[in-house]
């Protein structure tokens, strides 16, 4: 039974993917021409801004996804987690989109677990605190109570638009990030690319 997935693959022929072969267009990087109004200006002059962009497809169809999906950013790379990388999510004000992105990569069709990624369910078991959603003030506290819990090293990645930025919301998260992934929410694909990035591979 520990098998089934493995087994059931064999049978039908299914393979695990590298890389998705369909992506969802919109939370891909976008491209265009023209003046539009955008809620949260992540259009300025023309040019997109990845952080600051909600995916609410008003700039449409003067803007629209190239499907490019590699829309995060990557200050430093850490050689240290590349065998194994444990990941302790945070939701400090999310709508719950970025939690339901975060939680695919667990599943077969993108499975974690074979780049040596994993979730724990302690922040001092952690290497990474991904923190998703808008700083609510009930949150500041333990935001800052799982960060001081990490063993050195420890990283910090953002995920989705409302961590980045704050979104259309309000406040950005306030804590030193090495990966920022953007998005409304953000593509599976995207963030389990970001993170294999940020470990070496």
């Amino acid at each position: 039974m520990k098998n089934w997935w493995f087994v059931r693959g064999l049978k039908k022929g299914i393979l695990t993917e590298e890389s998705p072969k369909d992506i969802a267009e919109w939370s891909t990087e976008i491209e265009g021409k023209g003046d539009v109004v955008c809620p949260t200006n992540a259009i300025e002059n023309e040019k997109w801004i990845k952080e600051r962009c909600i995916f609410c497809r008003l700039c449409y169809p003067n803007y629209r996804p190239n499907l490019n999906p590699r829309i995060y950013t990557i200050k430093s790379i850490n050689t240290f987690f590349k065998k194994s990388f444990y990941l302790y999510p945070i939701d400090s004000g999310t709508c719950g989109g970025c939690n339901l992105e975060l939680k695919l990569i667990s599943a077969p069709q993108y499975d974690m677990t074979r780049f040596g990624i994993f979730f724990t369910n302690t922040p001092r078991h952690a290497d990474a605190l991904v923190v998703m959603g808008i700083l609510t003030e009930k949150m500041r506290e333990v935001l800052e109570k799982a960060y001081d819990a990490m063993p050195e090293p420890k990283l910090v990645i953002l995920l989705g638009t409302c961590a980045v930025s704050g979104g259309i919301l309000g406040e950005k998260i306030p804590l030193d990030s090495v990966v920022e992934i953007p998005g409304c929410p953000p593509n599976p694909y995207t963030i389990l690319e970001a993170l294999r990035e940020v470990k070496g591979k």
